[in-house]
């Protein structure tokens, strides 16, 4: 219980079992949300009957409607059930609907061009506790259009500036910045929230609060259920997506979705360059070593970005090759995202309006899946995104993979790196009897160095599990390896 929360403000919740047997409906997992805890998730209710019913309106959860203790005898009226059966649902009044909002706490995780749209979006909707994390600080590029910085702000932190900027625009909101990753955090910071938005620009840092959230997730323990409002953006296009750990499509369910970075062949980089990205990239990851030795390029540094500008606009003109430019330099070192304000400010309003939704339960919140193109005219399209039986974070099965015996652990290992719905970044393996491959610590991973070239039927038996660890995930992955068999 938050102490900063006046108990005879904070709503309380409604018990399904209080409400009359013809009015009850399938109850939601998001129950408890508009309470300042979140209410425990039935057992039974699973699969599409933990979803709201958007098909009927005449069909609505009747615990869609979390009242407080003084207007619970109303739903024995007539009038009020009517009202229920009928979908009117928008029933509170502006004191009950204040004290929820100021009851709930949200995360914001981010505060780039997409996290100051969501955080001003969410202030001026009525919430009054929220938090924010961003490792980020603020440069000259993003004054075009992550508005709650100003040029005096350069090099200063994101969060910070955000918070303070916030505060003082919209009095009686609460915003309290951490500058640095979500990783630093524990789990108890990520239980005190009731909602958690992300508007991140990293695949890895989605991947890792995905599956810290799901890791949470304790069937005794209400409060460890946290739904997280996914937001992204990536030029004209955009998305917006409602997970509900544990009982619908996590992220990483959809990891194979996702376009992997574009990578040059260092054979065509390095001997016949035919795009200025080539050259870019000659001068990024040949030329630099080469003539930094041991120092590593900064992509924060202008120097060091200038220095590879000037670089690959020689290499360019050697081959005749146009368009190598100080933002496209940019661009392929630091591999930026285009953003657009627009797109932004279209993603960040539908995060929010998920997050007032799940808040307040006065509508449907979205199930579970919004796309956004705005190339020609407006596009938009919703439709849900299956959860995964073998999905490695959330599902209930482990992976399966038929290998060749004879290949080797490192191709294993580049296997996995590759594998689009894994897609790790430096994966250590072990069976239950030994550790195969370790990334860290050094003097592990020099032990084990060696079976890097062995096969894998010199090291395990055919269908052993493998369990995996990366860096970019706090679960590890269960892969079970059968043995190809050669067609004779």
């Amino acid at each position: 219980m938050d102490p900063a929360v006046s108990s005879s403000k904070r709503p309380e919740v409604l018990s399904p079992a209080s409400i009359p047997e013809s009015k009850r409906q399938k109850t939601t997992p998001t129950e408890g949300i508009r309470s300042h805890t979140v209410q425990h998730l039935s057992p039974e209710s699973e699969g599409d009957d933990m979803r709201p019913d958007t098909a009927n309106d005449n069909n609505i959860n009747a615990d869609a409607m979390l009242l407080d203790d003084n207007i619970t005898s109303e739903l024995e009226s007539s009038t009020y059930g009517e009202d229920l059966e009928n979908g009117i649902i928008g029933a509170l009044d502006s004191d009950k609907l204040a004290d929820i909002l100021e009851a709930c706490k949200i995360l914001v995780i981010g505060a780039g061009g997409l996290g100051c749209e969501i955080l001003k979006n969410l202030a001026s909707s009525g919430f009054k506790q929220l938090h924010v994390i961003d490792m980020d600080t603020i440069d000259l590029s993003n004054l075009n259009r992550q508005f709650l910085f100003r040029h005096k702000d350069i090099g200063k932190s994101k969060a910070i500036v955000a918070a303070e900027f916030v505060m003082k625009r919209v009095p009686g909101v609460q915003v309290i910045p951490y500058f640095g990753k979500i990783q630093d955090k524990d789990d108890q910071y990520y239980r005190q929230f009731q909602i958690i938005i992300c508007g991140l620009d990293s695949v890895e840092a989605r991947r890792w609060i995905n599956a810290k959230l799901i890791e949470m997730v304790d069937p005794d323990d209400p409060e460890s259920w946290k739904p997280l409002i996914d937001g992204g953006t990536e030029g004209f296009k955009g998305q917006a997506r409602v997970i509900l750990p544990t009982m619908s499509s996590c992220y990483e369910c959809s990891l194979d979705m996702f376009n992997k970075p574009t990578t040059f062949p260092i054979c065509t980089i390095a001997n016949t360059p035919r795009l200025p990205e080539h050259c870019i990239e000659w001068a990024s990851v040949l030329e630099w070593p080469r003539v930094w030795g041991e120092v590593k390029s900064d992509t924060d540094n202008p120097e060091h970005i200038r220095w590879i500008y000037d670089t690959a606009k020689e290499r360019a003109t050697k081959f005749n090759i146009t368009g190598v430019t100080y933002s496209l330099t940019q661009g392929v070192v630091k591999n930026i995202i285009p953003a657009i304000a627009s797109t932004n400010a279209v993603i960040a309003a539908s995060c929010c309006n998920e997050a007032f939704k799940l808040a307040t339960m006065i509508a449907p919140y979205l199930n579970n899946y919004m796309m956004y193109t705005g190339n020609d005219g407006i596009y938009t399209y919703t439709f849900e995104h299956q959860k995964k039986p073998e999905c490695p974070v959330c599902g209930n099965m482990s992976s399966t993979a038929e290998l060749n015996p004879n290949m080797t652990l490192e191709e294993l290992i580049d296997w996995l790196k590759e594998k689009p719905d894994i897609q790790l970044k430096k994966p250590s393996l072990r069976t239950v009897s030994q550790s195969l491959y370790m990334q860290a610590p050094p003097a592990l991973e020099m032990s084990t160095r060696p079976n890097l070239s062995k096969s894998l039927k010199e090291l395990f038996e055919d269908g052993e599990y493998l369990t995996i660890t990366d860096a970019a995930l706090p679960v590890s992955l269960q892969l079970k390896v059968n043995w190809k068999q050669e067609i004779q």
